[in-house]
């Protein structure tokens, strides 16, 4: 197909759903947290290990779904994964406890191990030269679309119906991206691609073993074993030790796929695509930007819904302002593509969210709807969205069109695991932040005696909301003037933990400098222009 050669937008309408249909599920998640904890009697941080599995899942998974796709055929195996997508969404709405729910993001997560990889691929095998820049651009566009629109539309059916009839959409979207893929270019597939197990079990497992460690960090100790863990070693606790162990696997995963290639054999994914320090520091700044966003679209939800009460509607309008930033940033940075060198977007959005962290953990309060919280809210949105786009164009462009596919599963595995890697890690952040100042708070107030604290489970701190804190108070010896004393001190502690998670974003925003600074300084006629 010539590069002078248009054709229609429809096939790329189906592929631009497709990005819609997982970007919608993973954004409705936390705004259902507050009715999964309610539906299913569960802690915060387990029903956010819907969230979790799901980005395990895709990040585990999309390599090997990359080779399925090359070997199979694109366009046939993107209609099969379709099929499951539509399946878990079933299992979110019928699922009857926790383990249903979870069990759905598995499938969602496995089926969209096979999308990432295919919407790049599809876009090269459907379009050339300014449309294909523009299609790819358009993906960008499509995450933050429907961030924002998942917020929204989520949060009002989860005020006024439910939780569960938000999948009720990711359900229709399957089935409209399924009868639209009827209009992509057939490809036939490769039936001589072979698949590297050793690799896939390798990655796989560097995967669900960063994921899980990070995931226990609180619950089963971070450094000595607590009650909770399933095991110890020598008195360690299992969470590290998964951590060491996965960072050790994607070590080898390397060096085998790295002698795979000296070899002449094809690899599970082509590490050339990460063969100069362009393509390596724009995957480093990608995983950053993602792990930000997954940490703060977990703490905002679970902060407003689980610990002030308020309704899913209350979530999606405190995040609004965020959200639709996000999405009108990602839509018109492409247009400062020819004025400004990526590096000099990158290190101008990078600086932009590390100021709005900063501002936000000395400004929030427990109103959501303050001038100066939403200011932050939309600066830092405005950073995250011009990222989100800059560096996936950057990754897509200094690649060949043959290793479309590796690119896309890059992409999958860097986004997936930075947010199942963000909301685990803030989560157990957060916890255990909360737990210290909780612990060193109940010393610092006589009013709270020994005797009453004894009755309370200090080990098992969470957060809880006022209404569940008066419950459990009441199930003691506490007077009216200790309980309101309890309320209050749990109240400043959990604003002080809120505000030191966002501080410790900032200062992984500043450190995304480095990397930043490393992404190319092209002259303006050199940058390629995602326009058509």
């Amino acid at each position: 197909m010539a590069d002078t050669e248009r054709r229609s937008w429809v096939p790329m309408s189906g592929l631009f759903l497709a990005q819609v249909l997982m970007s919608f599920n993973v954004a409705a998640l936390p705004i259902s947290l507050g009715g999964m904890v309610e539906d299913f009697s569960v802690p915060p941080t387990v029903a956010s290990s819907t969230i979790v599995v799901y980005g395990l899942a895709v990040a585990a998974l999309v390599m090997t779904g990359a080779k399925l796709g090359q070997r199979i055929g694109w366009t046939l195996i993107f209609r099969a994964v379709l099929a499951v997508f539509a399946t878990s969404s079933l299992l979110m709405i019928l699922s009857p406890t926790i383990g249903w729910a979870i069990a759905g993001q598995v499938l969602a997560g496995a089926a969209a191990a096979i999308i990432v990889p295919a919407l790049v691929a599809l876009i090269a095998e459907n379009y050339r030269g300014a449309q294909q820049a523009t299609a790819v651009g358009s993906l960008g566009s499509a995450r933050a679309f429907s961030g924002m629109s998942a917020f929204l539309i989520g949060g009002t059916l989860g005020t006024f119906v439910g939780w569960r009839p938000i999948f009720v959409i990711t359900l229709v979207l399957a089935v409209v991206v399924f009868a639209l893929s009827f209009t992509l270019r057939s490809d036939r597939g490769d039936a001589s691609t072979r698949i590297d197990l050793v690799a896939s079990v390798l990655v796989g497992g560097a995967v669900v073993a960063l994921t899980l460690g990070f995931n226990n960090l609180n619950g089963w100790g971070a450094l000595l074993a607590a009650p909770e863990a399933p095991f110890s070693l020598l008195g360690l606790s299992p969470a590290p030790v998964l951590v060491v162990v996965g960072v050790v696997l994607g070590q080898l995963f390397i060096l085998w796929t790295l002698r795979r290639m000296r070899q002449g054999k094809v690899p599970l994914v082509d590490l050339s695509v990460l063969g100069s320090r362009t393509e390596r520091s724009a995957v480093y700044a990608m995983f950053i930007i993602v792990l930000m966003e997954a940490a703060v679209n977990f703490t905002v939800p679970i902060y407003i819904q689980v610990v002030q009460g308020r309704t899913p509607l209350d979530t999606s309008w405190a995040m609004m302002p965020f959200n639709l930033t996000v999405f009108v940033t990602a839509t018109l940075i492409v247009r400062f593509y020819s004025r400004f060198s990526p590096r000099t977007i990158a290190l101008f959005a990078f600086a932009l969210t590390t100021g709005a962290l900063i501002w936000l953990s000395a400004v929030v309060t427990n109103n959501w709807e303050t001038l100066p919280t939403i200011l932050g809210l939309v600066v830092f949105g405005i950073g995250q969205g011009a990222l989100v786009t800059l560096v996936f164009n950057v990754l897509v462009t200094s690649a060949p069109t043959r290793l479309a596919g590796d690119v896309g599963s890059l992409r999958g595995t860097t986004q997936n695991l930075a947010s199942a890697v963000g909301t685990a890690v803030m989560g157990a952040v957060l916890v255990m932040v909360l737990g210290v100042g909780v612990g060193r708070a109940v010393t610092e107030h006589p009013e709270l005696p020994e005797e009453l604290v004894a009755q309370v489970d200090l080990d098992q701190v969470n957060f809880v909301s006022n209404d569940e804190l008066h419950e459990v108070l009441s199930r003691t010896t506490a007077t009216d003037a200790q309980v309101e004393a309890a309320i209050a001190l749990n109240e400043e502690q959990r604003l002080r933990t809120l505000k030191t998670g966002f501080l410790l974003l900032a200062g992984l925003s500043a450190i995304a400098a480095l990397p930043a600074s490393r992404l190319p300084a092209y002259r303006p006629e050199e940058i390629p222009d995602p326009a058509p």
